[in-house]
């Protein structure tokens, strides 16, 4: 990427020659960096008496900003602006000031990509010929107008419309992407952002996407067991290698990989990478032999380490005829598979296997697994109705997932691996443990390293729920109580429960989260739980008439999450008392009439409140003193409901219900262009709850302004450029993400 540094002053106190001025400012901007002379600089704009607009294009470090800022004059309440880009977030954020505002570049949408495409792909004597369908080459781009550009001028040098089709290009991009000089500029780019990753380990983390097809959202949480299990990354950091959030932070801070599934208190739950990032780390882990597919009838290499099967491509026998199985490290399947794939007696070293979506994956298949003594990633799906006593072999198993199975029964031997850590599911457990069998001795020992437990079935009695307490590390758990009608003894779940909540009053317990999932006739059992109790995640999901008294004694909750058919005022007076609450989700039919008084919820930062009726709460001045994000789910969402968003002097960002009247919405973005934040006004769109992480909803980062999606490109530059002085005018400094300045205006013009 070229460097640009512009000056732009509202009172010149002298004429200057435009072309001299603009050289003489590069040169000394060029002395800066190769000489790290900042008196230069430092010189020149303390002469400045006058008002000041600068430009600084594609900071990558927060140490060249931090070198620019030192030279900088203090402003002299004379208003000066100075924009910055970057691809970096982190970078972004240090470089805007207290009362600054960061703005990340969205990619283009689908009319302006097209239009783009079309313009450079076409030349004007051929304006009334029937345009190519740029379908493929608009999904392999992604909305990036550097993409849309280098492919349409690509297509054009090669003699559209007698040359190749865009189905032709879009199926050999890897190669064009290594050898066509017309790649030559976007290639830079993406060698750019791959070279410059600061570890041999975050560099495997990113060819590790290649792992997936490109049509599917990943998981985040399970990704990073993944990388866990590969030994990319450690559990704690060291200096040679990241742990795995930070690995995945940094990515994601370098915008390499983008967020597709956001959860409600605004953490990463899917993720993708954008298009021809995609295509090159696709590239990329297949020519080192990181990852092998077996697709486009190539020759595969005779040693695999990594294999993953999309599709039909796992149907053809012939295709592993001559590949060596016995060194596959990482096997995951999408869809069919032959059964030469299926018979894992043939691989001897497999540390990940991710066999949830294989249709073909029967119970005889999983008699196989329990051999696989390396094995430390296990996810399970298709027909499985059982999981083996015989797992009880795999002693290196940290995490095992049965969720899109049908096991309904788990045997309790599962808890004596030692390894173990994450157990998904929902399932019940066998209630038979004697006092003196191998799983009692193994428990009662503090053997166990198990931290969750997300999803078993009870009623409220049973061998298993004493055996909890021996499981020391327990972080979270989940617990679905189907109690029988009638049922008065549930003093074993109780108990459970109770010492799972327990508050041990150190200093440091970390995270500890429940969910309970219950019925009208668990009411008493939660009004017997008694405090003192630590919990930091709290969700109860059922019919709750007043909020249990355990909830108001917890000590250090920070996020919860109520579902009822009604929650009444009692329950929300109560809520309103959790001083230390930083996120709060109501789900509901609706609300009694409630008003959040000044300062109630003193510390919450997000708030959701997902309604069948929009029975919103009267929020006074004074009150959420601190929030920052505001969803507002429910369709029937009128106006702005009497809420005052004027009070809420830290708000950044409102979310609505995609199904709300065009007119509602456009009430909340003209009441956040009133706001002095100007918050974001989003939509919540629902996504396929097969391809999300137990979740329903993808935030979409959608512009307020919808006419952006009817206009041509030139206009939407302008109209960039005048939201641009807009901001300049109200903010001290503006930072555009995600792509440098220069590529954006090279590309579009």
């Amino acid at each position: 990427m070229t460097k640009t540094f512009t000056i732009c002053c509202s009172k010149p106190q002298k004429s200057v020659d435009g072309d001299k001025f603009y050289q003489w400012v590069c040169y000394r901007w060029k002395f800066i960096f190769l000489l790290k002379k900042r008196s230069v600089l430092l010189i020149f704009l303390h002469d400045l008496s006058f008002r000041y607009f600068i430009v600084i294009d594609d900071i990558r470090t927060e140490d060249q900003w931090k070198t620019i800022k030192s030279a900088l004059p203090a402003d002299k309440d004379i208003s000066s602006r100075i924009l910055v880009t970057t691809t970096i977030q982190s970078v972004a954020n240090a470089c805007s000031s207290s009362n600054g505002y960061v703005h990340k570049m969205s990619r283009l949408d689908k009319m302006c990509s097209k239009q783009l495409f079309t313009k450079k792909a076409c030349p004007d004597k051929y304006s009334c010929y029937k345009q190519p369908d740029p379908a493929e080459v608009l999904k392999k781009c992604d909305g990036q107008p550097l993409a849309l550009v280098t492919i349409g001028e690509f297509l054009q040098a090669k003699g559209w419309p007698t040359g190749p089709s865009c189905e032709d290009i879009c199926t050999q991009i890897g190669y064009h992407l290594e050898n066509d000089k017309s790649f030559e500029k976007m290639r830079r780019v993406l060698i750019h952002n791959y070279s410059t990753l600061p570890s041999h380990a975050l560099k495997a983390c990113l060819l590790y996407f290649g792992m997936f097809p490109s049509n599917r959202p990943i998981r985040k949480k399970s990704l990073l067991r993944r990388w866990l299990a590969e030994g990319f990354v450690e559990p704690q950091p060291s200096p040679s290698s990241p742990d795995p959030i930070a690995a995945f932070n940094s990515l994601m801070d370098r915008n390499i990989i983008e967020p597709i599934n956001l959860s409600n208190n605004d953490n990463v739950k899917t993720c993708q990478t954008y298009g021809m990032m995609r295509e090159f780390i696709l590239h990329m882990s297949i020519s080192q032999n990181f990852v092998t597919l077996f697709c486009n009838d190539k020759i595969e290499p005779k040693y695999v380490r990594r294999l993953s099967l999309h599709e039909s491509s796992a149907t053809v026998v012939d295709s592993f005829s001559t590949v060596d199985l016995s060194l596959v490290r990482s096997l995951a399947i999408f869809g069919k598979a032959s059964q030469t794939v299926l018979d894992l007696s043939k691989y001897h070293l497999l540390r990940v296997l991710d066999l949830e979506k294989c249709e073909e994956l029967k119970d005889d298949h999983v008699k196989d697994i329990c051999n696989l003594l390396l094995l430390k990633y296990l996810s399970l799906g298709g027909g499985v109705t059982t999981i083996p006593r015989d797992i009880v072999k795999l002693k290196h198993l940290v995490s095992l997932d049965v969720r899109r199975t049908k096991v309904q029964i788990l045997h309790v031997e599962v808890f004596q691996l030692p390894s173990l850590i994450h157990l998904f599911g929902k399932f019940k457990l066998t209630d038979i443990v004697k006092p003196k069998s191998e799983v009692h001795e193994f428990l009662s020992k503090g053997k166990s390293n198990l931290e969750t437990l997300a999803g078993f079935v009870t009623d409220g009695s049973g061998g298993f729920l004493h055996l909890m307490g021996y499981m020391n590390k327990l972080s979270k758990v989940k617990i679905l109580c189907e109690l029988p009608a009638g049922c008065a003894d549930r003093t074993d779940l109780k108990e459970a429960i109770q010492q799972f909540i327990e508050d041990e009053k150190q200093a440091n317990i970390g995270s500890r989260s429940l969910s309970l999932h219950f019925g009208k006739c668990c009411e008493e059992l939660l009004n017997s739980l008694k405090g003192p109790c630590y919990l930091s995640s709290l969700k109860l999901h059922g019919d709750l008439a007043a909020l249990p008294q355990f909830v108001v004694s917890l000590r250090g909750l920070r996020e919860l999450c109520l579902w009822s058919t009604r929650l009444t005022a009692g329950v929300l007076e109560a809520l309103s008392n959790l001083s230390y609450l930083q996120y709060l989700k109501l789900v509901a039919d609706d609300l009694d009439k409630f008003v959040v008084r000044d300062q109630a919820f003193c510390r919450l930062l997000r708030l959701s409140l997902e309604l069948q009726c929009p029975t919103f709460p009267t929020i006074e001045e004074g009150a959420l003193p601190f929030l920052v994000t505001l969803q507002l789910l429910c369709k029937d969402l009128h106006g702005l409901s009497d809420l005052k968003i004027e009070h809420l002097k830290h708000l950044k960002e409102v979310t609505l219900d995609p199904r709300v009247t065009p007119t509602t919405r456009g009430t909340w973005e003209k009441a956040a262009r009133e706001h002095p934040n100007r918050p974001k006004v989003l939509l919540l769109k629902s996504v396929d709850a097969a391809q999300s992480e137990l979740a329903d909803y993808t935030i979409a980062s959608e512009p307020a302004e919808s006419a952006i999606q009817e206009t041509s490109i030139p206009a939407l530059l302008n109209q960039g450029l005048v939201a641009s002085s807009s901001v300049m005018r109200e903010q001290s400094t503006s930072v555009l993400s995600n792509m440098g300045l220069s590529e954006v205006s090279s590309a579009l013009t």
